[in-house]
Formats: C-alpha cells, structure tokens, sequence
C-alpha cells in the first residue's frame, strides 16, 4: 500500500470527502502510466498547434490545403501512438524493482521519479529510459514550438503594417498562453525534484497539485477570453 497526500482527479474526491490517502501498487503504475502518457499528449497537441499558428500566418493561402482533415487526423493518431508506446514500457520496468525506502511518496499522484525514491533495486535502466523519453517528448516538442515561433515572428516582422503584425500576433497569443501554463509547472517541478531535496513536503504537494490541476483550469479561461 502506498500513501499519498492526495490523489489523481476521481481519487481527490475520496480524499477530500473521506481522508481516503492509500493508493494499492498496481493502481500507482495504472495511475503512472495514464499521467504521463496525457501529460505527452498534451505537450504533442501543443506542437500541433504551434504548426497550424504556423501555416495560418505564414502560408495562409494554403492553410486549407496544408491541413486537411486527413492530416489533422494522423497528426492526433500520431501523437496518441507516440505517448502510448514511449510509455508502455515504464510500468513493467517499475513493477520489476523492489521497493523498502518507506512508502510515502513526495508528490500527491504516483510519478515515475518519486517511485524511483523509494526503490531500492538497480534503478539505471529506468533513470536512462525515463531521460530518454522526457527528451524524445518534452525537449523535441519543446524544440519545434519555439522554432515555429522563431519563423513566425520572422514573418510577422516583415509585415508592413505596424496594425496587420499586432492583428498577426493577437492570434498566437491564446497558444502563447496555453504553452507557458502547461511548461512552467513541469519546469518548476522537475527543478524542485532534482534541487529541492531540503524543500518542506508540502511544496512538493503544491507544487505537483499545481502542474496537474492548474493548466486543465487555465486553458478554457484562455480561450474562453479570447472568444
């Protein structure tokens, strides 16, 4: 039985309402799984965005026949598949470890980091794996996002009029935004994970509540707005 502060989304209500704070070891890798493989999802929904912000902008006469329906199909089959296979492995290579460093975790959902905490097995293959995916995601997707900004405000720059760039720009600005609530958390995180070994518990508590529940939150307030 592993403990947590709080749980992920359904299990928040049960902790809540009935201080329920167990989480069984099968339903931590379960949670796990699912946790990172949206968190993927999101970050390569994100890239996907950033691209149509950059046709729209820098080829709108083809907009329409740049992105079809047929491409923003296999763009999201794409990313799904991606997500899902990067992290199959992760609860298989966790299940294999043993585990005698206490069972309460750091952050209020299970994580593959904070599982890696209280392992006490040889924890190389999941540190390099877990360092390959996060590179293969974040740090890729990360990657084309700002080199389609960069080629956006290049463009954008060579606009004429002062009225059509701020016109040009005003239609990124909701995908500016939905891209700093979603990277800021997970940055702010993984510094407190990798620094913060002096850091009270409850600001890893915050801190993890904030990655997960803050950008879900912000993103319809953003584009509600900007409607």
């Amino acid at each position: 039985i592993w403990e947590c502060p709080s749980l992920h989304c359904p299990r928040v209500l049960a902790t809540f309402c009935f201080s329920y704070r167990h989480i069984g070891f099968n339903a931590c890798l379960v949670q796990m799984f699912f946790i990172h493989t949206f968190s993927f999802m999101e970050s390569g929904i994100l890239l996907a965005m950033s691209f149509d912000r950059f046709v729209a902008i820098c080829d709108p006469l083809r907009y329409a026949t740049v992105l079809t329906n047929s491409r923003i199909l296999t763009m999201g089959l794409g990313i799904l598949a991606k997500s899902f296979t990067t992290l199959f492995p992760f609860p298989f290579l966790v299940k294999r470890l043993p585990f005698c460093k206490g069972n309460v975790l750091h952050h209020s959902y299970c994580l593959h980091p904070d599982l890696m905490k209280v392992a006490c097995g040889d924890i190389h293959v999941n540190n390099i794996y877990g360092l390959f995916v996060v590179i293969f995601t974040y740090g890729i997707d990360s990657t084309f996002i700002l080199l389609s900004y960069a080629l956006i405000l290049r463009a954008v720059l060579a606009i004429a009029s002062q009225e059509q760039r701020l016109k040009a720009l005003n239609t990124c600005m909701s995908h500016i935004f939905a891209v700093l609530a979603f990277y800021v958390p997970i940055i702010a995180v993984s510094m407190i994970h990798r620094f913060g070994k002096n850091v009270p518990p409850v600001v890893h508590v915050m801190m993890s509540n904030v990655y997960l529940f803050v950008p879900p939150m912000l993103n319809p307030i953003v584009y509600g707005m900007k409607t």
